[in-house]
């Protein structure tokens, strides 16, 4: 498989702004000919770089807007019972069990920074967690085959 150059990597992230860009727009983004924007597309397609064109809507950020991962080391035996407990949260969307560094990630969406905060001081003060980390989740792709 080919490997992608500059030409596509600028391509592709110009998409990822604006998936529905003109090809004459994103031929005036990159410089290059409309002609050029249409056939680095088709490549791109049918090499499987590009698997898949899809809509963000509304819903889908909408009801929890503020999403983060919540890395957890876990002490002990107490994964069982912190997972029963994080699973009691309301804002708690998903929880992995892991390997590795972490013995659970947690999902989390709430409606604002201040609710997310809040989540985070109860998971931290659970019997058993050791460690954690957080990152917030800024934005969200998926191929059209998970949607």
């Amino acid at each position: 498989m080919t490997e992608m150059d500059d030409t596509d990597r600028r391509l592709v992230s110009a998409l990822r702004r604006d998936g529905r860009a003109a090809l004459s727009d994103l031929a005036a983004t990159l410089g290059v000919s409309r002609a050029t924007v249409r056939d680095r597309l088709r490549k791109l397609v049918e090499r499987g770089e590009i698997v898949g064109f899809t809509a963000l809507l509304k819903d889908d950020v909408a009801q929890a807007p503020v999403r983060g991962l919540m890395m957890l080391g876990i002490e002990g035996r107490g994964t069982e019972r912190t997972v029963a407990r994080l699973l009691g949260i309301p804002q708690v969307q998903a929880v992995h069990a892991t390997n590795g560094k972490w013995d659970l990630i947690v999902e989390i969406g709430t409606d604002t920074l201040e609710a997310l905060d809040r989540v985070l001081a109860t998971v931290r003060r659970f019997d058993g967690v050791a460690l954690s980390e957080t990152s917030l989740l800024l934005s969200t792709r998926k191929p059209a085959r998970l949607r």
